[in-house]
Parts: C-alpha cells; sequence; structure tokens
C-alpha cells in the first residue's frame, strides 16, 4: 500500500461540479492498493497515517500528527501510485490491485484511521476526481507499507 501524504491548510475533491470531500486544515492523503497487500498492510498504513508527526509544535519542529491536533484527512485513492515508468513512457499498472480489492482495502484503511480518533471524509472510488488544496510548507511525505521507500 502506498500513500502520498500532504499537509494543508484545504483540501476538496469535486466531482461532476459537486464537492465530494472537503477539510480544512489536515492531511491530503493519496492512496493506492498494491495486489499483493493484505490486512497487516492496511494496520499498518493506518496507523503510520495517524502517527505521523507533520505539523510544528509550538518550537515549530514538525512534532505533532493531525491526531494530536484534532484535524482532519481527506483521503483520495489513487491507483496511479502504483505505475512504473522504469522502461519505456508508458507507465505500468500491473502492481496495482485490481479495483475490487483496491475499493475494499481502501475503505477499510479509512475505517481503520477512524478508529484511531481521526476524522476522515473521502473521494468517490474510482470517479474522475479534481483535487483542489493548499499545501503548507510545502510538505509531502512518501509512504510504502512495503517500506520500498
Amino acid at each position: 500500500m502506498r500513500a502520498v501524504v500532504q499537509r494543508v491548510d484545504n483540501a476538496k475533491v469535486v466531482v461532476e461540479d459537486r464537492a465530494a470531500g472537503e477539510i480544512g486544515k489536515g492531511l491530503l492523503v493519496f492512496i493506492s492498493v498494491d495486489a499483493d497487500d493484505d490486512e497487516k498492510d492496511i494496520q499498518w498504513m493506518a496507523n503510520k497515517i495517524s502517527g505521523l508527526r507533520i505539523f510544528p509544535d509550538a518550537e515549530d519542529k514538525m512534532n505533532l500528527s493531525a491526531l494530536d491536533l484534532g484535524l482532519e484527512v481527506l483521503s483520495v485513492s489513487q491507483f496511479t501510485l502504483h505505475g512504473r515508468v522504469k522502461k519505456g513512457f508508458r507507465p505500468s499498472f500491473t502492481d496495482a490491485a485490481p479495483p475490487e480489492k483496491g475499493r475494499d482495502y481502501w475503505f477499510k484503511l479509512n475505517e481503520e484511521m477512524r478508529k484511531y480518533g481521526l476524522r476522515v471524509l473521502e473521494g468517490i472510488f474510482g470517479a474522475r476526481m479534481m483535487v483542489h488544496l493548499v499545501n503548507n510548507g510545502p510538505v509531502t511525505i512518501l509512504i510504502d507499507s512495503k517500506k520500498e521507500f
């Protein structure tokens, strides 16, 4: 499972000219499920995102999590994070989970993050989404449950 986590001042997902999910200050998280992922990947990723300390404390050090500050998460499914371009110029998505598994695991991940106490809003799985955001920092963190980076 892969995630791109961005610290945002605000973020919104728009589908067919309607806001599908919108947050103020918090985390915008793009998620991609690997074909080989299992329940352990869901648990690991939920724990990592929930505890990720990328917000400044009183001394301006990245030392606080969204959970510490009571901030929201906007979760967006994005299978293209598994795109490989090592050969050629057209991405290969063979490592991405099939849509049914991707949807199921994405929903399970969102539920797990809620169990930690985060308020998680969602984009719409499989929809063509327009994502609007103001990245604060900018701060962008890449996370892989297989620890590839």
